[in-house]
């Protein structure tokens, strides 16, 4: 199915712009065919103000059509905004760089800290090696290390949690 055939199914949903649009039956079982066809799990087309919207959920296919007003398309819906707050852990200690993060000092040293460590403001926490220049990460603030998030020479990204500190 390409995208002509598609726009196709967009324009039988709006009936030709009658006044009282009917769905098609069959743009709905061609819409449904082509979630299987491509694995997609959601399938959203609007046209003359109607909107078709076909989608899996836990193996069972949901339809929903509806006219849409400028007030449902300015505003998203309870459903479309996050459950979980986006952002960083409280007192999370991110990576400043892509690189190899290292927890003691070289290696068969003790690790800079431990789980429950207190540490001061200042203190170095890890290493993390880029372009081969060791950069030492040090504590943002005092508190007590509530959390490690990653194992010694493993790679890490910019902005991943490296430790929690409480």
């Amino acid at each position: 199915m390409n995208m002509k055939d598609v726009k196709s199914i967009g324009a039988r949903i709006t009936a030709g712009g009658k006044a009282k649009p009917s769905i098609d039956a069959a743009a709905i079982r061609e819409l449904a065919d082509l979630l299987a066809e491509t694995g997609l799990t959601e399938i959203e087309i609007e046209q003359g103000g109607m909107r078709l919207r076909v989608a899996r959920q836990h193996g069972s296919q949901f339809v929903a059509a509806s006219p849409l007003s400028s007030l449902q398309a300015a505003t998203p819906s309870v459903a479309d905004l996050p459950l979980t707050p986006k952002g960083p852990q409280a007192g999370a200690v991110a990576s400043p760089m892509v690189g190899t993060v290292y927890v003691a000092p070289e290696p068969g040293k003790p690790p800079f800290v431990k789980v429950g460590d207190t540490v001061q403001e200042g203190d170095t926490l890890l290493i993390v090696e880029a372009m081969k220049t060791m950069n030492p990460i040090l504590s943002p603030r005092s508190g007590k290390v509530a959390e490690i998030c990653v194992h010694d020479a493993e790679p890490v990204e910019f902005g991943q949690t490296l430790l929690v500190i409480s």
